[in-house]
């Protein structure tokens, strides 16, 4: 019989056309009723469950009997609850290295678009208030030789800070759970405490795995410290920051501006930032380019496949019973 495949998300046509050609695949559709009922009932016989953007853990997971791989299209997996996968000896795989560069690609759309007030002005132009020249107003904050502060050295702070060194000739700051000289001294990044660095960066871009330690590390403290020229930026996940703080701050006019691709709830359908001119919102969109988002597709393939042919897959997040 063959092996059975849950997809609990929407997933590349390619991938999942090659899925039903070796395996027995169920799509979760949230158009035939309760999603969570539809995973209780489809987890009970399946082998593997391949997808993303979905709460996974006792509630919708305990039925399952022969479950031996998730395989997340994502880097991250906050959604997922490890402990409960390590219990019943579930595989949780995901797609780290593929989306560094678009997503440091997104970064510095973000710290361009904030620092220079692009989404602003173009719904000014748009609205006809371009009667005169500019004045002040409309001004923004030049880029080049600035000071660029990164929280999380691992690989996509790197290749944000690769951007702001070579592209933009940007004094890079980093603050990281340790020392990074290998990653750092090409970029002649100086490793610094958090309160240093947000006192001393001109562009905060933050990027941070989130777990116990960065869950709220950017709260009102961190943005009283920071320039008031400042631009701040998230990248990484909603819960790192203090959004109610964020939002006082930008109401205040403490800092320059924000940009943001990431909330502490998701989808954001209504908030005081959608109000504020000073901040960028963008919804979730890091790695969302369709040559990225094939290949985060192609890896999680891989995963399941390695996984339900008796092999061990390369990207487990979990590897404490392997």
């Amino acid at each position: 019989m063959n092996k059975k495949v849950v997809v609990f998300s929407q997933l590349d046509q390619d991938v999942l056309q090659r899925l039903q050609a070796q395996y027995h695949v169920v799509v979760i559709n949230p158009k035939q009723g309760d999603v969570n009922e539809q995973i209780r009932e489809q987890v009970k016989d399946a082998d593997a469950m391949i997808g993303a953007g979905r709460l996974l853990n006792e509630s919708n997971l305990a039925t399952a009997q022969q479950l031996k791989i998730i395989s997340s299209v994502s880097v991250g997996y906050d959604n997922y609850d490890l402990a409960y996968l390590n219990q019943k000896k579930i595989w949780l795989t995901n797609t780290p290295h593929v989306l560094t560069e678009t997503t440091a690609d997104l970064a510095f759309t973000l710290l361009m678009s904030a620092a220079r007030k692009v989404p602003y002005l173009d719904q000014w132009t748009k609205q006809g208030h371009w009667q005169r020249t500019v004045g002040e107003a409309q001004f923004g904050h030049d880029i080049f030789g600035k000071t660029l502060g990164i929280i999380g050295l691992g690989n996509i702070g790197v290749a944000v800070a690769r951007r702001g060194f070579y592209g933009f000739n940007m004094n890079i700051l980093y603050h990281n759970r340790r020392e990074r000289l290998e990653l750092a001294q090409p970029l002649n990044a100086k490793y610094c405490a958090l309160n240093e660095l947000l006192q001393q960066s001109d562009f905060i871009v933050v990027a941070v795995d989130l777990n116990a330690e960065s869950k709220a590390l950017i709260g009102q403290s961190e943005f009283d410290n920071m320039q008031p020229h400042a631009v701040f930026v998230n990248i990484a996940r909603g819960s790192v920051v203090d959004q109610q703080a964020l939002i006082a701050t930008l109401k205040a006019g403490k800092i320059f501006a924000a940009g943001l691709d990431v909330y502490a709830k998701e989808p954001l359908q209504e908030s005081e930032l959608f109000h504020l001119d000073n901040v960028v919102t963008l919804p979730h969109v890091g790695s969302a380019t369709a040559e990225t988002r094939k290949k985060m597709a192609e890896l999680a393939y891989r995963n399941v496949v390695d996984a339900l042919e008796g092999q061990t897959p390369p990207y487990i997040v979990n590897p404490v019973f392997s």
